[in-house]
């Protein structure tokens, strides 16, 4: 499907974010359709933290964008910046907050020469407070905002998680408030600065275990694979490899016991409720092990699944991507790169009724387009050939 054809293709965004956090949220405005600007400084090429240009995880976050170099610090290289701001409808930066006023490209200075600017912001720690002024990463931020703490198993100490999760949703959360601010501009005619953190996202993340402390004066520790109220919910054991399960109601509970050939395990005096199944919870779960860990998975998940009782395997990457249900929905997205030729990139996760998405631009290479866009400004060849010589682009 063509960019004009979906959902964003109004929509201009410039985007001046570095590492994972920011092109996350750009990722999905690209995805939609809007007309992505990524500007980079020259003699960068950049990859930073997400490695080298042609790796996997740059060519995964710069899908579906165009990409010129300019160099902020100079006064013509932000001059051409507010032009194509004055013409643009959402910017995407995660500077460290003095940055950007140092370049001149902030909210304050952006929206004086167009007020319909939608500001989309990530930081570490918020725009303003005690931690403004700190750089963060996901790492950091995943054990100040206490995932660390409640990750792995009991007795473990503290785990990180296996994905960068404060960067990956604080990119999708400020997407989500672009796209709020660009329905609120429908009304009003002019955009806003809208801003989210590491550190928020991280602690939005906690959901249950946040409000478990808040409201009840409990402070989590780590359950490792057990939930804290499900039983039997957990990771066991098979003759090829491990499945989880999650009969977390009473009535699951009682499936479960007779489709596993224990009925017996309901009259047990101490598993008759779920809070004796939850202090007995090390006891049911080696019961269940046994029994698990004389068949295949297969042999387990086909008949819990036709009893009603929630069940998968565990799957490695590759073996996600083989499922059919993923392949079904198209998770892993086909495009041809002119240099790299054919590849696959992880798909999105939004599906919309009579859209078709896809990949519809492979990742650029560093300033592909810096002749291109300044051509659009009205700089014929000479003046390009200028700004190049002087470092601008």
């Amino acid at each position: 499907m063509t960019g004009a054809t979906l959902p964003l293709s109004r929509i201009k965004v410039l985007d001046l974010t570095l590492a994972r956090a920011g092109p996350t949220c750009v990722r999905h405005l690209g995805d939609w359709g809007a007309d992505v600007l990524r500007i980079e400084p020259p003699g960068s090429a950049a990859g930073e933290i997400t490695g080298k240009q042609d790796g996997f995880d740059h060519q995964n976050l710069h899908r579906n964008k165009r990409c010129m170099t300019l160099d902020l610090k100079t006064e013509e290289g932000q001059a051409i910046f507010r032009r194509l701001a004055s013409e643009a409808d959402v910017v995407v930066e995660n500077m460290r907050a003095p940055v950007k006023y140092k370049l001149k490209v902030d909210y304050e200075t952006l929206s004086a020469l167009n007020p319909r600017i939608v500001y989309g912001s990530i930081s570490g720690f918020g725009q303003d407070g005690p931690y403004a002024h700190r750089a963060g990463l996901d790492q950091i931020v995943q054990g100040m905002g206490g995932l660390m703490s409640i990750t792995g198993l009991p007795g473990q100490g503290p785990v990180r998680v296996g994905i960068p999760i404060a960067d990956l949703t604080a990119g999708n959360l400020l997407a989500l408030g672009i796209m709020m601010a660009l329905f609120e501009r429908e009304a009003t005619g002019r955009g806003k600065w809208v801003q989210t953190s590491l550190l928020e996202a991280m602690i939005f993340m906690l959901d249950f275990q946040a409000s478990r402390w808040l409201m009840a004066g409990e402070v989590p520790g780590q359950a490792g694979n057990d939930h804290p109220t499900g039983i039997p919910t957990g990771v066991f054991p098979t003759v090829d490899r491990p499945i989880t399960i999650a009969a977390s109601s009473a009535r699951h509970w009682t499936r479960f016991c007779e489709v596993v050939g224990k009925p017996e395990w309901l009259r047990h005096p101490d598993w008759q409720t779920m809070n004796g199944r939850s202090k007995d919870r090390a006891a049911i779960n080696a019961a269940i092990s046994a029994v698990t860990a004389t068949q295949p998975s297969a042999h387990w998940i086909s008949l819990l699944e036709e009893a009603g009782i929630p069940c998968g395997p565990i799957n490695t990457v590759d073996q996600v991507f083989a499922d059919p249900q993923v392949q079904h929905l198209r998770m892993a997205q086909p495009v041809t790169h002119p240099r790299l030729g054919e590849q696959h990139m992880v798909g999105t996760a939004i599906n919309m009724a009579g859209v078709e998405d896809g990949i519809r631009r492979p990742t650029p290479s560093h300033g592909e387009h810096t002749a291109e866009v300044l051509a659009s400004l009205g700089y014929d060849e000479a003046a390009i050939a200028s700004l190049r010589e002087k470092g601008v682009v």
